[in-house]
């Protein structure tokens, strides 16, 4: 069983949307945008999404829940980690080693929170 998509929610579509272009703009992934309020970015047999909630609420980030991405490098982890705080991200645990992988983690502009692991 794989892992198909993950999807965040957003207060503000432009703004999330905007982070996310500018986060993947070297990872090759293609951007979808299906609805007004949700956008994707899609790899081979991965999908990441910002959305709108359907029920018109507002978005929160839920605690403890963390989106990982597999990102093949040290290097690109740290570029990935400095690249989300130059658009406005918040640092939740600076490049380094923790347990067998290299990771970062910061939360975007809406506090939910990513992973970038080697």
């Amino acid at each position: 069983m794989n892992m198909n998509y993950f999807v965040v929610g957003t207060n503000n579509m432009d703004a999330a949307t905007q982070f996310y272009d500018a986060l993947f703009e070297q990872s090759g992934l293609e951007k979808i945008v299906p609805a007004e309020r949700m956008t994707y970015w899609v790899g081979e047999g991965f999908a990441f999404a910002v959305a709108v909630p359907f029920d018109e609420q507002p978005a929160t980030n839920g605690n403890g829940t963390m989106v990982g991405f597999g990102v093949g490098s040290a290097g690109e982890v740290k570029r990935l980690h400095a690249k989300a705080l130059e658009l406005g991200g918040a640092c939740e645990g600076e490049p380094g080693q923790r347990g067998p992988r290299f990771s970062a983690y910061v939360r975007d502009l809406d506090n939910n929170k990513l992973c970038f692991a080697d």
